[in-house]
């Protein structure tokens, strides 16, 4: 059983992303695919969650593996290049709701709403077929923070396991890029000294 990571959550200065779709295959394990969209296709509600700071992404999971499969979403706190914490979102195993133990079809739609609250902190909402649940995490002050699929822009070799969250590093110049970072390989864990990113958090979504 391998682990993906797929998703982080990124501070870019790039602008905000307007509805953009990207596909990820797992390579060489299953049929399992990863789909996401970025905003809404709906030009004035795209406008308002960019006004109001908000990211807003649609997730979803396919492949003929996927029916019955349990999920645990995890996440890393990374600081200064280091891991600082390591949590579970959520566990569907551990539920407590037996029709939410597994997922009950060959596709698994997840949204992911977050935003940068006015005490520094990133709240983020994960909204599952049938329940919902809501994070808080220490952040920096700081209006860049942006969802990224991480398996898709680093193309990464991935198997059954996702991220969601990384922070652009600062040039010489003072200038940030995500592109650099987002495409610069497998080993995210180590950003944060490469790029001397401050923080940034990665997702991790295990199907078992």
């Amino acid at each position: 059983m391998k682990t993906i990571k797929v998703l982080a959550l990124v501070l870019s200065s790039l602008g905000a992303l307007q509805a953009q779709q990207a596909e990820v295959s797992l390579k060489h394990t299953s049929d399992l695919k990863m789909e996401t969209e970025y905003s809404s296709n709906d030009e004035e509600l795209s406008d308002i969650l960019n006004f109001e700071g908000i990211d807003y992404m649609k997730i979803k999971f396919s492949g003929d593996e996927l029916k019955g499969k349990s999920y645990k979403l995890a996440v890393k706190e990374i600081w200064d290049g280091k891991v600082k914490s390591e949590t579970i979102v959520v566990d569907s195993k551990n539920s407590g709701i037996k029709q939410f133990e597994t997922v009950n079809d060959s596709v698994l739609r997840i949204k992911v709403i977050s935003r940068l609250t006015a005490d520094n902190q990133l709240k983020m909402t994960f909204r599952f077929p049938r329940f919902g649940i809501t994070k808080k995490y220490d952040a920096i002050k700081s209006d860049n923070y942006s969802l990224r699929n991480l398996a898709a822009e680093s193309n990464l070799d991935i198997g059954y396991n996702e991220k969601f969250y990384i922070l652009p590093y600062e040039r010489e110049d003072g200038s940030k890029s995500w592109c650099e970072v987002g495409t610069a390989g497998a080993d995210v864990e180590k950003w944060g000294d490469k790029f001397g990113i401050k923080h940034y958090l990665l997702f991790e979504m295990k199907f078992e």
